[in-house]
């Protein structure tokens, strides 16, 4: 099990320390609470991500906290109460000012090392850019220029261009 975010139960504050049960899986170790029995399931989250197709160029943009000059999918997660695509739809709007004209289900990706299932949408915008502070700068790219990455939302991506008819083409590691 990897190191617990989790400390503390949020019932009773008792401390959290991981334990083996029988589960419909077999056996699973979970942090539970020995004190009232609270259990930690750390289920993945749902991650939401956008392939932009902007004036007829892929629109990738750098997280203003990232390191280097990594450009990468528009991303966020869901708020209670939307679906997906409306929850994507609103990512790009708060990310970039795009307005989303058209979204289209490209596939759910595994994000084993963030704990997180990233469900990935084509998205064709529309509109002028103007960053959010969570995001550096932007970039568009021709279809046959963009470079995937072997993870995550880089596999979305490259799906995406296979389905356009291009062979995508990999950054090397």
């Amino acid at each position: 099990m990897d190191s617990p975010a989790w400390h503390f139960c949020p019932l009773c504050a008792g401390a959290l320390a991981p334990a083996v049960q029988r589960e419909d899986g077999g056996m699973r170790e979970r942090l539970r609470c020995a004190a009232c029995g609270w259990t930690h399931w750390n289920n993945p989250t749902p991650v939401l991500a956008a392939v932009v197709e902007y004036r007829g160029q892929v629109l990738l943009a750098r997280n203003a906290a990232w390191p280097g000059r990594m450009f990468a999918l528009i991303t966020g997660f869901m708020e209670a109460g939307e679906t997906p695509q409306d929850g994507i739809a609103r990512e790009l709007k708060e990310e970039t000012n795009l307005d989303a004209t058209a979204v289209r289900l490209i596939g759910a990706y595994d994000f084993q090392r963030m704990n997180q299932v990233i469900i990935a949408y084509h998205v064709r915008a529309e509109g002028e850019v103007v960053l959010s502070p969570e995001l550096a700068e932007w970039r568009l790219y021709d279809y046959d220029a963009v470079r995937c990455w072997r993870s995550g939302t880089g596999l979305a991506l490259a799906d995406w261009l296979r389905s356009t008819g291009r062979e995508p083409r990999w950054l090397e590691p």
